[in-house]
């Protein structure tokens, strides 16, 4: 566990993306192997389910510290991470023990099988044993915060420099539905192949936003040009007559989609399909929102499957036939891809509502494509995809062949109505807000905003919040309409749930409107007039 900690301080301190991959290589080549293949699970997102309530963790920090409730509450919204707040507070080890980071993630397995009283004595004993910097990664893990600053692509790149292995390999055996409760590394990294796991998907090639004059693309005859749709990302694999389903985010949610079933007996065994899963009807995407209807559904009813009929928007062709196509370039993937969407519609015509081709467009001029571009909300699309024809698909997110560029965001001008602490190096300032706008002569709040302000802006910001608070709410403070702010936004949606009767996506500020007073602000009229016109 002190290995860990270590490796988690490392991280988390250092901005130097060699820096990261040097310390990960080197905690996997020292660390015992049942350690790293946490670690792995750890820092790819797999996180164990939390076994312990938030309540009976302060209460246990506040018996072993023995501060008063009061002050324990305040250190909390002060500080903005319960991890953090414990690991201040508790006093200074009595022990040090060597646990290691498999012991405590079997300890928190029989949680769920401890009375309330042993778990507490079991986490002060562990407290009491951990030097601040494995208390701190202990408290991540069992509050379920844990989170550092590495993405996958870097802890594939450790793991290709500790194993000698080549990243895309690595990247591919990360994917799907592991757990070091069933598989060892060796198994994970050396042993397995595709045929081990048929579920298994490809690492989703990402793009990175087109920022500055389109025109510097070069030759728009190299370039297969596509509509971003706004759906969620996936794969359709279909391998020894069984089909699933997997999100961007490793999601396996082949029972969510009961309506790809029909591919099972259509699809060549080893076909992979690389798509954007989205509503579909009378032959038009449907908004984002009806989407959320059904991925937040566990029993999908004939009402859903008829309101919200999902397709897939085929964008790649990454296995055929049990060939692994990625290395070949994009044209010749979209020339199978479209033989084979041709071959599947002729067998089955219905396969048409399901199996969507993703149009390709041709721009001769740099001007027709800042058009198409601009049509993109009338297909309630997100921009476009420019992707290389001889481009190969790569894992994550890269540079240079893959371009999204994205249509301007929507805005509104909103006032800022509450404000609360934020986290990290954020902690003792107030840069998490809810802004409103006008119903009639009230402000009703419309969302919640925390990026976008230059770290001058948020001081300045904090320095009016509490000169201008009305009341406090915990660690909310509610503040004099004063300031108003311009908000931008990817799409907005119809919902009950808020007073507004809107909620947005992907809200952030785009800049303070110091030129404007309270009064200058938009009305809820105009938020409801965005989605009749989007």
């Amino acid at each position: 566990m002190k290995k860990f900690a270590e490796l988690y301080t490392t991280l988390d301190q250092t901005t130097k993306t060699n820096a990261k991959i040097e310390a990960l290589a080197d905690y996997f080549q020292t660390a015992n192997q049942d350690d790293v293949l946490w670690a792995v699970a750890l820092l790819t997102g797999r996180k164990p389910k939390r076994t312990i309530k938030t309540a009976e963790l302060i209460a246990s920090a506040q018996e072993m510290s023995g501060l008063p409730s009061w002050i324990f509450i305040e250190s909390y919204h002060i500080v903005g991470d319960l991890a953090e707040t414990i690991t201040l507070v508790l006093p200074s080890p009595i022990a040090i023990s060597d646990y290691t980071l498999t012991g405590i993630m079997d300890l928190f397995k029989t949680f769920d099988q401890l009375t309330e009283e042993v778990k507490k004595l079991t986490i002060i004993e562990i407290w009491s044993s951990m030097e601040t910097a494995e208390r701190l990664v202990f408290n991540k893990l069992i509050t379920g915060s844990f989170r550092v600053g590495v993405s996958q692509q870097l802890v594939v790149k450790g793991l290709a420099k500790r194993f000698m292995l080549v990243e895309n390999v690595v990247a591919h055996r990360l994917m799907g539905d592991w757990s070091p409760n069933n598989t060892t590394l060796e198994k994970l990294l050396i042993e397995e192949n595709i045929g081990d796991d048929i579920s298994k998907p490809y690492p989703f090639y990402l793009a990175y936003q087109w920022e500055g004059d389109i025109a510097t693309l070069g030759n728009l005859e190299d370039w297969q040009i596509e509509r971003k749709f706004d759906g969620i990302r996936g794969q359709i694999i279909y391998r020894q007559e069984q089909l699933f389903v997997w999100s961007r985010g490793e999601d396996l949610m082949t029972e969510k989609f009961p309506e790809f079933e029909i591919l099972k007996s259509l699809l060549p065994d080893g076909t992979v399909i690389d798509g954007e899963i989205l509503p579909f009807k009378d032959d038009m995407p449907m908004p984002f929102h009806v989407m959320q209807t059904r991925i937040g559904r566990k029993n999908v009813t004939k009402k859903y499957l008829s309101e919200a009929p999902l397709s897939i928007m085929c964008y790649d062709l990454l296995e055929f036939n049990g060939e692994d196509l990625r290395t070949k370039p994009m044209l010749e993937r979209r020339i199978i891809l479209e033989d084979l969407v041709a071959q599947l519609r002729l067998k089955s015509p219905e396969i048409s509502a399901i199996l969507k081709l993703s149009p390709v467009y041709k721009c001769n001029t740099f001007d027709e494509l800042v058009a198409l571009r601009y049509e993109s909300r009338d297909f309630l699309c997100e921009g476009l995809m420019l992707k290389h024809k001889e481009s190969l698909y790569e894992s994550g997110r890269r540079r240079g062949k893959w371009w999204k560029w994205k249509i301007d965001p929507l805005t509104i001008d909103g006032v800022l109505l509450y404000a609360q602490r934020g986290h990290g190096r954020r902690a003792n300032l107030y840069t998490d807000y809810t802004f409103a706008v006008w119903d009639g002569e009230e402000l009703v709040p419309f969302t919640k905003a925390y990026s976008g302000l230059t770290d001058k802006e948020l001081i300045e910001v904090d320095s009016w919040v509490k000169k201008n608070t009305i009341d406090k709410f915990g660690p909310v403070r509610s503040v004099t309409p004063g300031l108003v702010f311009e908000i931008a936004f990817e799409g907005i949606n119809p919902s009950p749930r808020h007073k507004s009767g809107v909620a947005l996506r992907f809200p952030r500020i785009l800049r303070w409107r110091k030129d404007k007073g309270i009064k200058d602000a938009n009305k809820k009229e105009d938020l409801l007039m965005l989605i009749n016109n989007t």
